[in-house]
Protein backbone atom coordinates (compact mmCIF):
# COMPACT_ATOMS: atom_id res chain seq x y z
CA UNK A 1 0.00 0.00 0.00
CA UNK A 2 1.26 3.32 -0.68
CA UNK A 3 0.40 7.06 -0.13
CA UNK A 4 -1.59 8.16 3.30
CA UNK A 5 -4.90 9.31 4.87
CA UNK A 6 -7.78 10.18 1.82
CA UNK A 7 -5.57 10.02 -1.19
CA UNK A 8 -4.18 6.30 -0.23
CA UNK A 9 -3.87 4.17 -2.98
CA UNK A 10 -3.62 0.44 -2.69
CA UNK A 11 -1.37 -1.25 -4.95
CA UNK A 12 -1.45 -5.14 -5.66
CA UNK A 13 1.37 -6.85 -4.01
CA UNK A 14 4.04 -8.48 -6.25
CA UNK A 15 4.42 -11.70 -4.40
CA UNK A 16 1.61 -12.84 -2.33
CA UNK A 17 2.97 -14.79 0.58
CA UNK A 18 1.08 -17.46 2.59
CA UNK A 19 3.65 -18.90 5.34
CA UNK A 20 5.87 -20.90 3.16
CA UNK A 21 4.36 -20.99 0.37
CA UNK A 22 4.56 -17.88 -2.02
CA UNK A 23 3.21 -16.47 -5.21
CA UNK A 24 5.10 -13.98 -7.59
CA UNK A 25 5.51 -14.52 -11.42
CA UNK A 26 9.47 -14.15 -11.38
CA UNK A 27 9.51 -16.71 -8.38
CA UNK A 28 10.08 -20.11 -8.30
CA UNK A 29 6.09 -21.84 -9.07
CA UNK A 30 3.85 -22.49 -6.92
CA UNK A 31 0.92 -24.99 -6.66
CA UNK A 32 -3.24 -24.71 -5.68
CA UNK A 33 -4.17 -28.49 -5.99
CA UNK A 34 -6.89 -30.55 -4.25
CA UNK A 35 -10.24 -32.26 -5.27
CA UNK A 36 -12.70 -30.43 -6.88
CA UNK A 37 -15.51 -30.71 -3.50
CA UNK A 38 -14.94 -31.55 -0.04
CA UNK A 39 -16.83 -35.10 -0.98
CA UNK A 40 -16.14 -35.81 3.47
CA UNK A 41 -14.01 -34.82 5.70
CA UNK A 42 -12.19 -38.39 5.58
CA UNK A 43 -11.96 -37.63 2.17
CA UNK A 44 -10.52 -34.16 2.14
CA UNK A 45 -8.08 -35.40 4.69
CA UNK A 46 -6.77 -37.98 2.63
CA UNK A 47 -6.03 -35.61 -0.52
CA UNK A 48 -4.76 -33.01 1.32
CA UNK A 49 -2.21 -35.67 3.24
CA UNK A 50 -1.13 -37.18 0.02
CA UNK A 51 -0.52 -33.78 -1.82
CA UNK A 52 1.40 -32.15 1.11
CA UNK A 53 3.37 -35.20 0.99
CA UNK A 54 4.01 -34.81 -2.51
CA UNK A 55 5.02 -31.31 -2.42
CA UNK A 56 7.00 -31.53 0.66
CA UNK A 57 9.45 -34.03 -1.66
CA UNK A 58 9.00 -31.84 -4.85
CA UNK A 59 10.64 -28.71 -2.82
CA UNK A 60 7.60 -26.63 -3.91
CA UNK A 61 4.71 -24.82 -2.33
CA UNK A 62 1.03 -25.45 -2.07
CA UNK A 63 -2.06 -24.23 -1.05
CA UNK A 64 -4.69 -26.87 -0.74
CA UNK A 65 -7.90 -26.36 -2.54
CA UNK A 66 -12.24 -27.71 -2.34
CA UNK A 67 -15.17 -26.38 -2.60
CA UNK A 68 -17.58 -26.81 0.23
CA UNK A 69 -20.42 -25.73 -2.57
CA UNK A 70 -20.51 -26.38 -6.11
CA UNK A 71 -23.21 -23.85 -6.63
CA UNK A 72 -22.71 -23.31 -10.62
CA UNK A 73 -23.59 -27.68 -11.14
CA UNK A 74 -25.64 -27.69 -14.47
CA UNK A 75 -27.98 -29.93 -12.93
CA UNK A 76 -30.39 -29.09 -9.95
CA UNK A 77 -29.80 -32.93 -9.11
CA UNK A 78 -25.92 -32.53 -9.05
CA UNK A 79 -23.69 -33.43 -6.25
CA UNK A 80 -22.91 -30.34 -4.46
CA UNK A 81 -20.96 -30.65 -1.75
CA UNK A 82 -20.97 -31.01 2.31
CA UNK A 83 -21.57 -27.61 2.42
CA UNK A 84 -20.40 -24.49 4.39
CA UNK A 85 -21.29 -25.43 8.19
CA UNK A 86 -19.90 -29.10 8.16
CA UNK A 87 -16.83 -27.63 5.79
CA UNK A 88 -15.33 -25.04 7.95
CA UNK A 89 -13.75 -27.23 11.01
CA UNK A 90 -12.94 -29.50 8.03
CA UNK A 91 -11.15 -26.23 6.58
CA UNK A 92 -9.57 -25.57 10.07
CA UNK A 93 -8.01 -29.01 10.64
CA UNK A 94 -6.32 -30.10 7.46
CA UNK A 95 -5.15 -26.07 8.05
CA UNK A 96 -3.55 -27.09 11.75
CA UNK A 97 -2.79 -30.91 10.78
CA UNK A 98 -0.59 -30.01 7.56
CA UNK A 99 0.11 -26.48 8.24
CA UNK A 100 -1.01 -26.14 5.01
CA UNK A 101 -3.23 -22.74 3.43
CA UNK A 102 -6.38 -23.62 2.14
CA UNK A 103 -8.57 -22.47 -0.28
CA UNK A 104 -12.02 -22.15 -1.04
CA UNK A 105 -14.72 -20.84 -3.41
CA UNK A 106 -17.45 -18.32 -2.51
CA UNK A 107 -20.54 -17.49 -4.07
CA UNK A 108 -22.58 -14.59 -1.97
CA UNK A 109 -21.56 -12.07 0.35
CA UNK A 110 -22.28 -13.40 3.41
CA UNK A 111 -20.12 -16.87 3.04
CA UNK A 112 -17.11 -14.77 2.63
CA UNK A 113 -16.95 -13.90 6.34
CA UNK A 114 -17.31 -17.13 8.31
CA UNK A 115 -15.36 -18.25 5.23
CA UNK A 116 -12.41 -15.90 5.76
CA UNK A 117 -12.41 -17.07 9.52
CA UNK A 118 -10.91 -20.24 8.60
CA UNK A 119 -9.53 -20.52 5.16
CA UNK A 120 -6.18 -17.99 3.65
CA UNK A 121 -7.74 -17.91 0.63
CA UNK A 122 -11.17 -17.12 -0.77
CA UNK A 123 -11.66 -17.73 -4.81
CA UNK A 124 -14.17 -15.99 -6.79
CA UNK A 125 -15.52 -18.04 -9.57
CA UNK A 126 -15.49 -17.03 -12.96
CA UNK A 127 -19.10 -16.50 -13.22
CA UNK A 128 -19.15 -14.27 -10.61
CA UNK A 129 -15.93 -12.37 -11.38
CA UNK A 130 -17.52 -9.17 -11.99
CA UNK A 131 -20.10 -9.13 -8.99
CA UNK A 132 -19.09 -5.68 -7.07
CA UNK A 133 -20.66 -6.79 -3.98
CA UNK A 134 -18.95 -10.02 -3.75
CA UNK A 135 -15.58 -8.32 -4.50
CA UNK A 136 -15.97 -5.69 -1.80
CA UNK A 137 -17.02 -8.37 1.30
CA UNK A 138 -14.06 -11.14 -0.04
CA UNK A 139 -11.46 -8.00 0.27
CA UNK A 140 -13.10 -6.49 3.64
CA UNK A 141 -11.75 -10.34 4.89
CA UNK A 142 -8.14 -9.53 4.91
CA UNK A 143 -8.11 -12.94 3.32
CA UNK A 144 -6.18 -13.28 0.15
CA UNK A 145 -8.20 -13.10 -3.05
CA UNK A 146 -7.93 -15.40 -6.10
CA UNK A 147 -10.13 -14.29 -8.79
CA UNK A 148 -10.40 -16.74 -12.14
CA UNK A 149 -11.36 -15.03 -15.23
CA UNK A 150 -15.05 -15.29 -16.67
CA UNK A 151 -15.04 -17.00 -19.61
CA UNK A 152 -16.49 -13.86 -21.33
CA UNK A 153 -13.31 -11.37 -20.81
CA UNK A 154 -10.66 -10.01 -22.14
CA UNK A 155 -7.37 -10.65 -19.86
CA UNK A 156 -7.32 -6.76 -20.01
CA UNK A 157 -10.60 -6.33 -18.32
CA UNK A 158 -9.36 -8.18 -15.42
CA UNK A 159 -8.03 -4.67 -14.51
CA UNK A 160 -11.23 -3.45 -13.57
CA UNK A 161 -11.54 -6.69 -11.26
CA UNK A 162 -8.38 -6.27 -9.70
CA UNK A 163 -9.35 -2.54 -9.11
CA UNK A 164 -12.38 -3.00 -7.27
CA UNK A 165 -10.85 -5.47 -4.53
CA UNK A 166 -7.84 -2.74 -4.24
CA UNK A 167 -9.88 0.23 -3.81
CA UNK A 168 -11.75 -1.78 -1.06
CA UNK A 169 -8.13 -1.73 0.49
CA UNK A 170 -6.70 -5.11 -0.17
CA UNK A 171 -3.79 -5.76 -1.99
CA UNK A 172 -3.23 -9.36 -2.13
CA UNK A 173 -4.67 -10.70 -4.97
CA UNK A 174 -4.29 -13.34 -7.58
CA UNK A 175 -5.49 -13.76 -11.15
CA UNK A 176 -6.35 -16.70 -12.48
CA UNK A 177 -6.90 -17.97 -16.34
CA UNK A 178 -9.08 -20.95 -16.91
CA UNK A 179 -10.01 -20.80 -21.05
CA UNK A 180 -12.34 -18.78 -22.89
CA UNK A 181 -15.94 -19.94 -24.53
CA UNK A 182 -15.66 -21.09 -27.98
CA UNK A 183 -18.26 -22.18 -29.75
CA UNK A 184 -20.69 -24.92 -27.59
CA UNK A 185 -19.52 -26.82 -24.78
CA UNK A 186 -15.76 -25.92 -25.72
CA UNK A 187 -13.40 -23.87 -24.09
CA UNK A 188 -9.72 -22.67 -25.31
CA UNK A 189 -6.81 -21.32 -23.86
CA UNK A 190 -5.16 -17.93 -25.40
CA UNK A 191 -1.48 -18.39 -24.09
CA UNK A 192 -0.88 -14.39 -24.31
CA UNK A 193 -3.56 -13.74 -21.83
CA UNK A 194 -0.96 -14.51 -19.43
CA UNK A 195 1.23 -11.94 -19.59
CA UNK A 196 -0.75 -9.23 -20.50
CA UNK A 197 -3.00 -10.03 -17.21
CA UNK A 198 0.42 -9.69 -15.18
CA UNK A 199 1.24 -6.69 -17.00
CA UNK A 200 -2.04 -5.01 -16.72
CA UNK A 201 -3.08 -5.88 -13.13
CA UNK A 202 0.53 -6.25 -11.52
CA UNK A 203 -0.89 -9.40 -9.88
CA UNK A 204 0.63 -12.88 -9.67
CA UNK A 205 -1.08 -15.16 -12.52
CA UNK A 206 -1.96 -18.36 -11.71
CA UNK A 207 -2.88 -20.81 -14.64
CA UNK A 208 -6.02 -23.15 -13.82
CA UNK A 209 -5.09 -26.41 -15.74
CA UNK A 210 -8.26 -28.38 -15.49
CA UNK A 211 -11.05 -26.08 -15.47
CA UNK A 212 -9.29 -25.66 -19.02
CA UNK A 213 -9.91 -28.72 -20.47
CA UNK A 214 -13.34 -28.55 -19.40
CA UNK A 215 -16.40 -28.97 -21.65
CA UNK A 216 -18.96 -26.91 -19.79
CA UNK A 217 -22.23 -29.14 -20.04
CA UNK A 218 -20.46 -31.42 -22.50
CA UNK A 219 -22.54 -34.52 -21.28
CA UNK A 220 -25.94 -33.00 -21.45
CA UNK A 221 -26.82 -32.95 -17.68
CA UNK A 222 -22.65 -32.51 -16.40
CA UNK A 223 -19.77 -31.37 -17.43
CA UNK A 224 -17.29 -32.71 -19.84
CA UNK A 225 -14.07 -32.42 -19.57
CA UNK A 226 -10.27 -33.87 -21.44
CA UNK A 227 -7.93 -34.02 -18.86
CA UNK A 228 -5.21 -35.88 -21.15
CA UNK A 229 -4.35 -32.46 -21.87
CA UNK A 230 -4.11 -31.12 -18.73
CA UNK A 231 -0.23 -31.83 -18.87
CA UNK A 232 0.12 -30.06 -22.34
CA UNK A 233 -1.74 -27.08 -21.61
CA UNK A 234 0.17 -26.85 -18.13
CA UNK A 235 3.02 -26.92 -20.02
CA UNK A 236 2.48 -24.05 -22.29
CA UNK A 237 1.28 -22.00 -19.45
CA UNK A 238 4.46 -22.69 -16.85
CA UNK A 239 6.79 -22.06 -20.63
CA UNK A 240 5.29 -18.48 -20.08
CA UNK A 241 6.01 -17.35 -16.63
CA UNK A 242 3.64 -17.40 -14.48
CA UNK A 243 3.35 -17.35 -10.32
CA UNK A 244 1.43 -21.15 -10.13
CA UNK A 245 -0.57 -23.57 -11.41
CA UNK A 246 -4.29 -24.60 -10.41
CA UNK A 247 -4.75 -28.49 -10.62
CA UNK A 248 -7.59 -30.25 -9.40
CA UNK A 249 -6.51 -33.79 -8.45
CA UNK A 250 -8.58 -36.83 -7.33
CA UNK A 251 -7.72 -40.42 -6.03
CA UNK A 252 -10.31 -41.85 -8.35
CA UNK A 253 -11.66 -39.37 -10.75
CA UNK A 254 -13.67 -41.22 -12.53
CA UNK A 255 -15.90 -41.90 -9.63
CA UNK A 256 -15.94 -37.71 -8.42
CA UNK A 257 -19.12 -36.26 -7.64
CA UNK A 258 -18.20 -33.34 -9.90
CA UNK A 259 -15.15 -32.42 -12.70
CA UNK A 260 -13.98 -35.85 -12.75
CA UNK A 261 -13.22 -35.76 -16.35
CA UNK A 262 -10.83 -32.97 -16.05
CA UNK A 263 -9.21 -33.97 -12.94
CA UNK A 264 -5.29 -35.52 -12.74
CA UNK A 265 -5.66 -39.17 -11.04
CA UNK A 266 -4.14 -38.65 -8.01
CA UNK A 267 -1.24 -41.19 -8.57
CA UNK A 268 -0.16 -39.27 -11.18
CA UNK A 269 0.06 -35.62 -9.89
CA UNK A 270 3.41 -36.14 -8.46
CA UNK A 271 5.31 -37.13 -12.06
CA UNK A 272 3.08 -33.60 -13.49
CA UNK A 273 4.34 -31.50 -10.78
CA UNK A 274 8.11 -32.19 -11.94
CA UNK A 275 7.99 -31.82 -15.00
CA UNK A 276 6.16 -28.52 -14.40
CA UNK A 277 8.96 -27.92 -12.01
CA UNK A 278 11.40 -28.26 -15.34
CA UNK A 279 9.79 -26.30 -17.38
CA UNK A 280 9.58 -23.49 -14.90
CA UNK A 281 12.98 -23.42 -14.21
CA UNK A 282 13.79 -23.11 -18.16
CA UNK A 283 11.45 -20.43 -18.30
CA UNK A 284 12.72 -18.14 -15.53
CA UNK A 285 16.25 -19.22 -16.26
CA UNK A 286 17.19 -20.88 -13.13
CA UNK A 287 19.85 -23.15 -12.74
CA UNK A 288 18.33 -25.41 -10.12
Amino acid sequence: MSGSGANSVVTPNSVVTLGDVRFGNDLPLALIAGPCQMESAAHALECAAAIKEIATRRGIGVVFKTSFDKANRTSIKGARGMGLTAALPVFAEIRERYGMPVLTDVHENDQCAPVGEVVDILQIPAFLCRQTDLLIAAAATGRVVNVKKGQFLAPWDMKNVVAKLLESGNPNVLVTERGVSFGYNTLVTDMRALPIMAETTGAPVIFDATHSVQQPGGQGTSSGGQREFVPVLARAAVAVGIAGVFVETHPDPDKAPSDGPNMVPLNQFEALVARLQAFDRVAKDRAN
